[in-house]
């Protein structure tokens, strides 16, 4: 038994270099801060990694949504599954580093010849024992780096789910925004096509009384039909909207949903604070799942140089034999066996050094993926910040148009009524004003859909109401 501790503890030895290069990040490829124009006061607001995802959105159908859609979303499901397999595969790798020990038991009977020469013999042959096959000593960090990248993998797949759960919450939210935005100009559309009806009904009239011309009455008619046109539109964007939205939440939600809010309502979230772009290296998945496959991909350096030097492994077992059941477990019928063996390249024809240039050239990829993708969560920080400032600015000078757009129709119609102007005064200010309307509405959507991408590049999203 003591023979086998010793063996067992020989691999103890094992990982006692370790060639890969050492884990560094890389300069942060982008500017110290954010443009000073779109942040803002830094002393105000919520880090949006503290902000759960039900407290961030006000409106209580799209928090059902959301939720379903993190419960039932296939694609997510199978983001899921792969976690669960990354997991698997870095066990199996892991275990690499530890001896297996095997245990086995045998029993035979055999009859043949026997030694004197004449008649046969029965024997028998009992035997017991436990064993370790082909253990690599892991001298070089071959093993070790390879469970490494193994493990650095699974973290990679684990922080990719994560970066896929903020996007599934960011696709729920900005789907359900362009839904309720085209609800909102399909209600103003079918309100203006009812209002122009009337007014082609009444300019048929004044036609037959011959108090206006056909060029009016025609002039009446393109007004309805545009805006039929537009309706019938905002009606298939809708639908494909509404259809969307069924894939990302897994399918039709059960049950009544609550009432949703209108989108002037929709931006009362809490303000978020921007932070500086080293924050993101902790709080974006994506970022953290690019740093961990770079650091799989300096595991499998190490593995690959590992390769240059000899291959140690042992075998080894420790148990008893006997032709009688009875002394199996004397002293006399101990056996073992210890045999180390060692392999070491001599003429691979660039094998290993193919690999190693082969490793080597996937780091510096998964460098400069890494750059790319602290580079690309600074972009969408930094387009969203500006987002934030100047859709505002559009909205609010969109108000302020629209509300002028609307006087001018009125007047519009009030001087063709008293004789003053043609129709084609009021034609104009008609169409003007339907597309301010509809423009505000979709300036709305744009804004709140914007807040929605400044909490999910901030890295909001992943946590759960405490």
């Amino acid at each position: 038994m003591r023979k086998l501790i010793a063996l067992l503890a020989a691999t103890t030895l094992a990982g006692c270099v370790n060639m890969a290069p050492p884990h560094e990040r890389p300069a942060l490829p982008t500017a110290p801060d954010y443009p000073p124009a779109f942040v803002g006061d830094v002393t105000l607001g919520q880090r949006a990694s503290d902000v759960a995802w039900r407290d961030f959105f006000a409106d209580p159908q799209l928090g059902v949504l959301i939720a379903q859609a993190i419960e039932r979303n296939r694609d997510l499901a199978v983001a899921v599954a792969q976690i669960a397999e990354a997991r698997g595969l870095y066990r199996i790798q892991d275990a690499d580093r530890l001896p297996t020990v095997g245990a086995s038991a045998d029993a035979a009977r055999s009859r043949g010849p026997s030694l004197t020469g004449t008649g046969t013999d029965t024997t028998s042959r009992y035997s017991v024992g436990v064993g370790v096959t082909s253990f690599e000593l892991d001298f070089w960090g071959r093993v070790k780096n390879l469970s490494e990248a193994a493990r650095s993998q699974y973290l990679a797949t684990e922080q990719a789910e994560r970066a896929f759960r903020l996007t599934l919450v960011r696709d729920v939210a900005s789907t359900y925004f362009a839904s309720r935005g085209a609800t909102e100009q399909i209600a103003l559309a079918e309100a203006t096509v009812t209002s122009r009806k009337e007014g082609l009904r009444i300019a048929k009239r004044r036609l037959d009384a011959g108090v206006t011309s056909a060029l009016d009455y025609r002039q009446s008619e393109t007004l309805l039909t545009q805006a039929e046109t537009q309706l019938a539109s905002l009606k298939l964007g809708k639908a494909q909207a509404d259809n969307f939205l069924t894939v990302l939440t897994g399918g039709p939600v059960p049950g009544p949903l609550p009432a949703p809010l209108p989108l002037v309502a929709q931006g009362q979230s809490p303000v978020l604070t921007a932070g500086l772009p080293s924050d993101l290296l902790v709080a974006r998945p994506d970022v953290l799942a690019a740093e961990e496959r770079l650091r799989a991909a300096r595991a499998n350096i190490g593995a690959a140089r590992a390769a240059f030097f000899p291959a140690i492994s042992l075998t080894g077992s420790l148990g008893f034999a006997s032709n009688s059941l009875d002394n199996l477990f004397s002293n006399n019928g101990m056996n073992w066996s210890f045999g180390p063996s060692i392999s070491l390249p001599i003429f691979d024809f660039g094998r290993n050094k193919g690999n190693l240039t082969v490793a080597e050239a996937r780091e510096n990829i998964a460098i400069a993926t890494y750059e790319r993708t602290v580079q690309g969560a600074f972009r969408e920080v930094a387009d969203a910040l500006a987002g934030r400032r100047y859709l505002a600015e559009q909205v609010d000078a969109q108000e302020r148009g629209t509300l002028a757009q609307r006087q001018i129709a009125d007047l519009a119609r009030k001087r063709y009524r008293e004789g003053v102007s043609t129709y084609l005064e009021v034609l104009d200010a008609e169409r003007n004003l339907f597309a301010a309307e509809q423009t505000l509405i979709e300036l709305r959507r744009a804004q709140v859909d914007n807040l929605v991408t400044l909490y999910v590049a901030l890295g909001g999203g992943l946590v759960e109401r405490r």
